[in-house]
């Protein structure tokens, strides 16, 4: 099994990646942003599971990753996790602020996907990672919930349009506690929210991997083009995010 996962050395891409290397992945390449230190340590460890992993450094959507992504050859799974975004309040975002975040978030699964499927074999799966946010109104969340909400949208979109030789479809998340929620100043609001869901725990960055994982195996032949919330049920309530 050959596996790229952007946004793959940290937090829920490095346990996504993790688990494909458990499951038997021969190959797992890894985007990266900036952190060599992690990738490195990442490598390792998927190393250590039997995987030979390979390094993808750079913006996510720049020519030269995409031709690095291309040059993996067919890939029987692409996961796109990076994500980046400006947590401010609408009316003071600025252009670059929005034309980063979608670019990012949204059209990079666009650019992954117009190079890496016309290579990927019939039962592949293509997999965005998404937050309640694209849904949901939350606190200085404008920019990324609206990319979200996007790439969910294409999301729907490639499915059918890849349909019937590549799956495609997203994750959504809870609350995970990762590096990513120290740039958000109510971080522990959300911490302590993220605890209130009916389970009574966070959400794991392996429980997204599992649905992921899930995602791109045969078993989930006939879902396409879905969604799949994993909040613990935080978002089935009253007042819920």
């Amino acid at each position: 099994m050959n596996v790229f996962v952007s946004g793959g050395s940290r937090g829920i891409g490095r346990a996504i990646a993790l688990r494909f290397a458990r499951a038997g992945a021969q190959r797992v390449a890894i985007g990266y942003f900036r952190s060599d230190a992690a990738a490195e340590q990442t490598a390792e460890e998927l190393r250590a599971l039997g995987s030979e992993p390979t390094l993808v450094r750079g913006n996510i959507g720049s020519e030269r990753v995409l031709e690095e992504v291309a040059a993996l050859g067919p890939l029987d799974a692409l996961v796109h996790n990076a994500a980046s975004g400006v947590s401010v309040p609408a009316l003071e975002s600025k252009d670059k602020h929005w034309d980063w975040t979608m670019n990012t978030n949204a059209r990079a699964l666009l650019q992954l996907a117009q190079v890496a499927a016309p290579q990927m074999p019939d039962g592949s799966a293509i997999v965005a990672i998404s937050s309640l946010g694209a849904q949901r109104v939350l606190d200085n969340y404008t920019l990324v919930g609206t990319s979200k909400a996007a790439l969910e949208a294409l999301v729907r979109y490639l499915a059918v349009e890849l349909a019937p030789r590549v799956r495609v479809n997203a994750v959504s998340g809870g609350v995970v506690d990762t590096d990513a929620l120290d740039h958000f100043p109510n971080r522990e609001q959300m911490l302590a929210a993220g605890r209130a869901n009916p389970v009574g725990r966070m959400v794991t960055p392996e429980d997204i991997a599992a649905a992921v994982t899930f995602l791109c195996s045969p078993e989930s032949e006939m879902v396409r083009g879905q969604t799949l919330v994993v909040d613990g049920g935080f978002s089935l309530l009253v007042g819920g995010a």
